[in-house]
């Protein structure tokens, strides 16, 4: 399937949500999550492709998948890559495909060192701090482009 196609892609320790630091990224489970993306892409009249990785070359690999499927778009919460990676900035820089860069939380809101992104420095916008919302609106950004 092409150009309804939306890649949604997660990086690591996102597996752990709804047990993991609750205070920060709240009770909702990956799962839950997934569930309401794919209702809310219905609705827009998208597919979604909804994949999770605990390994850094899996999401460069997933993000040469999108341009090659022909995606629309990708939405990317990097996690703590989103900090380190170069190779993911390149690899959002060699695609043709858009990437949204999502967060549950507002990263400039925490440590300092989460204050960076690379991921940002090419994705065409950035949703974040608004919890497991930020999937939606950032798939509501994706159906307008």
């Amino acid at each position: 399937m092409t150009g309804d196609q939306v890649f949604v892609l997660n990086g690591p320790n996102l597996n752990l949500l709804g047990t993991r630091e609750p205070e920060v990224y709240g009770t909702a489970t990956l799962a839950d999550i997934e569930t309401n993306v794919r209702a809310k892409a219905a609705d827009l009249g998208l597919a979604v492709d909804f994949r999770q990785t605990n390994h850094e070359g899996v999401l460069v690999d997933w993000l040469h998948e999108a341009q090659a499927a022909g995606a629309k778009a990708v939405l990317l919460n990097a996690a703590a890559y989103t900090h380190t990676s170069i190779a993911l900035l390149d690899a959002i820089k060699a695609i043709a495909v858009p990437v949204i860069e999502v967060h549950l939380s507002d990263p400039e809101q925490r440590e300092p060192f989460r204050h960076h992104s690379y991921v940002q420095l090419a994705a065409v916008e950035v949703v974040k701090g608004l919890g497991a919302d930020s999937y939606l609106v950032a798939l509501e950004r994706a159906a307008a482009l």
